[in-house]
């Protein structure tokens, strides 16, 4: 690109999708400041902002390739910090009814990094470059409008540091990448606009996370990255079980108020009742980091900016603060990656508008809406909208994954979708399909 678009543009919110948006901010603006009401440390222990940070998160297979291409370099940065990798299809074990999927080489990479490390590596980066400045321990108090209120002009500030005054950060764009507690929608409202659609599918998860120490007594995974026991309609718990850079981590699942525990024993025992036995047989002797922690998450919310009838100029929202997935599908990270794409492409054509950008960002996230929604509607208790295309695509699935646990081929096809690399309708091809009936007919 050359020249810029305009000459300040301001990230709210510092995590992995503000810290994105800021990369491709950093090549369109003169100027560009991240906005955060934390302590934006380099360490490896969650931020207090991101509960979810003690638990595992996975790097899809689209977000790590879009992640090597902003950051050069970036999986073998992560590989010499002792991070595992290997292949989607071969490093990790897929159970659907209790059934490993057979195992296949996909050619596309696993990631075995903390959200943590993660958000540290690519703020790092994002430090590194010379007009990029970020403004921690900061609090977003509201926006700033031009009189007629059709454009946002700033925001205002607040450092948490005693005695500070309220200020404005003027900007030619504002970026809300505040996460599931964006107060966007509300901001809109008291400044005249519509109310946002909601589209929101409630499962009433929660996830309850123990780290264990290594080397484990018995290990099923060795060299290889997790075993995943995924929650189905007919067997409903669920597990992440991996191999970190520094220990073992098992995360539970429960659906519809089930809870796994946060006791040791409640937690193990929760983990014997998961349809693999290796998992509490590799974790009923071994030595927990520290007890057990949960996380409870009651809906996935989808904001639909791209219905809206009226936007102000100026003002985006990107990563959860314009859709909040199921985090058991993994799919946060790298959405906000692909999210980066969007904006990238949109800089590309000079400052921003919203409405188009809003109506590129929705198709961006219709894919892994329809995978993660669309699963979790899969579960008749789910409270969410479904439709004939959610059904049929449930059912088809399902037969899907039993024939892959005989069949390489649909392993590879199924971890493509859903590693974001290839879309839902690539499952629908008829290579595809004759090889499920096949596999069905057995």
């Amino acid at each position: 690109m050359s020249g810029y678009v305009g000459d300040h543009a301001v990230v709210l919110g510092g995590s992995i999708a503000g810290s994105l948006a800021a990369r491709m901010l950093a090549d369109a603006y003169r100027k560009v400041t991240v906005v955060d009401r934390d302590e934006l440390t380099d360490g490896s222990d969650p931020r207090r902002a991101v509960p979810q940070g003690h638990h595992i998160h996975a790097l899809l297979a689209r977000g790590q390739q879009i992640l090597d291409e902003m950051f050069p370099g970036f999986t073998d940065e992560l590989v010499s910090l002792g991070v595992p990798i290997g292949d989607f299809g071969t490093s990790l074990t897929w159970y659907f009814e209790g059934k490993a999927i057979k195992k296949a080489e996909t050619g596309l990479t696993c990631v075995a990094a903390g959200r943590p490390l993660l958000e540290s590596r690519i703020r790092r980066r994002i430090k590194g470059l010379s007009n990029v400045t970020v403004r921690e321990l900061t609090d977003v108090v509201g926006l700033v409008t031009s009189p007629d209120r059709r454009s946002v002009t700033g925001v205002r500030v607040q450092s948490r540091a005693q005695g500070s005054a309220e200020e404005v950060l003027a900007a030619d764009l504002v970026v809300d990448a505040t996460g599931r507690g964006t107060r966007t929608p509300r901001w809109l409202v008291e400044l005249g606009y519509p109310e946002v659609a909601e589209e929101r599918v409630k499962m009433d998860l929660t996830y309850t996370t123990c780290h264990f120490r290594g080397p484990l007594p018995f290990d099923p995974i060795g060299d290889d990255i997790a075993l995943l026991p995924v929650a189905t309609p007919e067997i409903r718990r669920g597990a992440i079980f991996a191999r970190m850079p520094d220990r073992y981590s098992l995360s539970l699942t429960g659906l519809l108020g089930d809870r796994p525990p946060t006791d040791h024993e409640g937690f193990l025992a929760y983990a014997e009742s998961l349809p693999v036995p290796e998992v509490y047989k590799a974790l009923r002797d071994a030595e927990p980091l520290g007890p057990p922690v949960s996380f409870h998450f009651p809906a996935s919310v989808r904001r639909r900016y791209e219905r809206q009838s009226r936007h102000p100029e100026g003002l985006l929202v990107m990563g959860d603060a314009a859709c909040v997935f199921n985090p058991v599908y993994g799919q946060g990270m790298s959405v906000a990656a692909i999210e980066a794409l969007v904006l990238r492409r949109h800089l590309s054509q000079g400052p921003p508008k919203p409405r188009a950008f809003f109506r590129d960002l929705a198709r961006a996230i219709d894919a892994p809406w329809d995978i993660s929604a669309g699963a979790d509607l899969g579960f008749p208790e789910v409270e969410g909208r479904r439709t004939f295309k959610t059904r049929l695509g449930n059912a088809y699935i399902t037969r899907l994954q039993a024939a892959a646990a005989e069949d390489g081929e649909l392993s590879a096809a199924f971890l493509r979708t859903a590693g974001l690399v290839d879309p839902p309708q690539a499952l629908m091809r008829p290579w595809v399909i004759s090889r499920v009936l096949r596999g069905s007919a057995r």
